[in-house]
C-alpha cells in the first residue's frame, strides 16, 4: 500500500502485466496464485485513483499470448479486457498493450518443454512485418540496467547482450563510442560483466550511429502488428 501511495503522489505511470483476464490462463503461464495477487494489486491501484477517468493517474495493462500464436489487434482485445475486469472485479484501466511473446528465458523454456520452440520461431519468421520496424523500442530508446549498463532493449538486457560499439557503415568516427577508459572497464567488469554504462558517456547521442545488437528473439518484435514498450508498432 505504501508503494501505491508513493506512485500516486509522484504521478508515476504504471504499466502492469496481465496476460489474460481469465484466472486459469494467467496461472498456467505465470504460476498458481499469480492472477489473484494481480487482481488485488490492480484494485489497490484503482483505490488510489489509478485508471480512474479524470484522475491523471495512468494505468496500462500488458497482454501476452498464452500459446504458439501472435498477439491480436489491440483495440478489440482492450474492449474485452475492460468489460470482463470491470464486470467481475470492478477494475478500470486506461490502455491495453498487446505484445508478442519473446522466445527468451521463461517462455523459451516453456516452448522447449512442449517441443514447440521451432514451431513458434517459424511463425515469427513467416509473420515478419517490415512496417513494424520503425516503431520498435530499439530504434528510439535505451534500457538501463541497475548498474548503469546500456542496452538496446529490455530483452537484450534479460539476455545480457550489451550495447554494440561498432559503427554503422558510413558513420562518423566521432559519433561512436568505441571504448572506455581501462579503469572504467575494470569497474564495469566487476559489477556485472562487460558493457558500456551511463557513467562512461556524456550523452546517449554518442550512440546514434551504432549498430543495434540483434538476436533471433528480435523476430518477436517484428511479427504481425509488431511489439514495443508502447504496444503494437503498426
Amino acid at each position: 500500500e505504501d508503494l501505491a501511495a508513493f506512485l500516486a503522489e509522484h504521478k508515476v505511470q504504471v504499466v502492469a502485466s496481465l496476460p489474460c483476464y481469465a484466472e486459469s490462463n494467467v496461472d498456467e503461464q505465470r504460476g498458481r496464485g499469480v492472477f489473484e495477487r494481480s487482481i488485488k494489486g490492480l484494485q489497490l491501484l484503482n483505490s488510489f485513483g489509478y485508471g480512474v477517468e479524470g484522475s491523471g493517474l495512468e494505468l496500462n495493462l500488458v497482454y501476452n499470448p498464452n500459446g504458439v500464436f501472435l498477439a491480436p489487434e489491440e483495440k478489440k482485445l482492450e474492449e474485452a479486457y475492460k468489460s470482463e475486469l470491470s464486470k467481475c472485479y470492478g477494475i478500470t484501466f486506461n490502455r491495453l498493450l498487446c505484445l508478442n511473446n519473446m522466445p527468451v528465458k521463461r517462455y523459451s523454456d516453456y516452448l522447449n518443454r512442449k517441443d514447440q520452440l521451432e514451431e513458434y520461431m517459424n511463425l515469427l519468421l513467416e509473420s515478419f512485418n517490415p512496417g513494424a520496424v520503425d516503431g520498435l523500442m530499439c530504434r528510439n530508446l535505451f534500457s538501463i540496467g541497475w548498474d548503469g549498463r546500456i542496452f538496446d532493449c529490455d530483452f537484450n538486457q534479460q539476455l545480457d547482450l550489451p550495447l554494440a560499439t561498432s559503427k554503422k557503415k558510413g558513420a562518423d568516427e566521432d559519433k561512436v563510442v568505441d571504448k572506455v577508459a581501462d579503469e572504467k572497464k575494470k569497474v564495469v567488469a566487476t559489477r556485472a560483466g562487460p558493457g558500456i554504462t551511463v557513467f562512461d558517456v556524456d550523452s546517449l547521442e554518442a550512440f546514434q550511429d551504432t549498430r543495434i545488437t540483434l538476436g533471433q528473439h528480435c523476430y518477436g518484435c517484428t511479427a504481425g502488428s509488431g511489439s514495443s514498450c508502447s504496444g503494437a508498432t503498426s
